[in-house]
């Protein structure tokens, strides 16, 4: 199979509007609890990853920054980085799952990073993922990031979404800078 040259020149972050909080959850949705796409979590959890109110309260976060990639009037990826002292929390990372799997999240991810380390003086980037996906934590270990060894209880109380299967638990990931 040919490998097609990606151009990442006009796929680059912008600032999240207020008025993007639908969108924005709609894609997080697609990307966690739709049907396509590598990063999908059907097979283990039901429902919405996330709502427009956490979306609009992430958004207006004064100690955060959300970032979105607007591309052929659609929105193709967006990324959230909260600031916690000298830590980087990474969350709702979603690559359409139409352009998942060219190295457009290897992109936003290092243009996440490289923005929190300049411009957030961080010393490390944390996020947690759901334990039972192995090539998603395979993804982020490629990345730098490593397992900390903190694992918790899928936390049911945030509505992320109902397991499906019973045991879910998510774990904590970190890359030091």
């Amino acid at each position: 199979m040919r490998q097609v040259e990606v151009n990442f020149s006009k796929f680059h972050l912008e600032e999240a509007k207020s008025n993007q909080s639908h969108e924005i959850c709609d894609l997080v949705n697609l990307t966690y609890r739709g049907e396509i796409g590598w990063t999908n979590e059907t097979h283990i959890i039901q429902g919405d990853r996330t709502n427009h109110y956490e979306i609009a309260s992430a958004i207006s976060n004064p100690y955060s920054h959300f970032f979105v990639v607007n591309q052929h009037q659609r929105l193709a990826s967006c990324i959230y980085i909260g600031q916690d002292k000298d830590a980087a929390f990474i969350g709702f990372f979603s690559v359409h799952p139409d352009l998942q799997g060219k190295g457009y999240g290897k992109h936003v991810l290092t243009q996440a990073e490289t923005f929190a380390q300049e411009k957030l003086s961080v010393n490390k980037y944390i996020m947690f993922v759901v334990s039972q996906r192995p090539e998603l934590i395979a993804f982020y270990e490629r990345r730098g990031y490593t397992r900390t060894g903190r694992v918790e209880t899928f936390p049911t109380h945030l509505e992320m979404g109902v397991p499906k299967v019973s045991g879910l638990t998510i774990e904590y990931l970190e890359k030091m800078i």
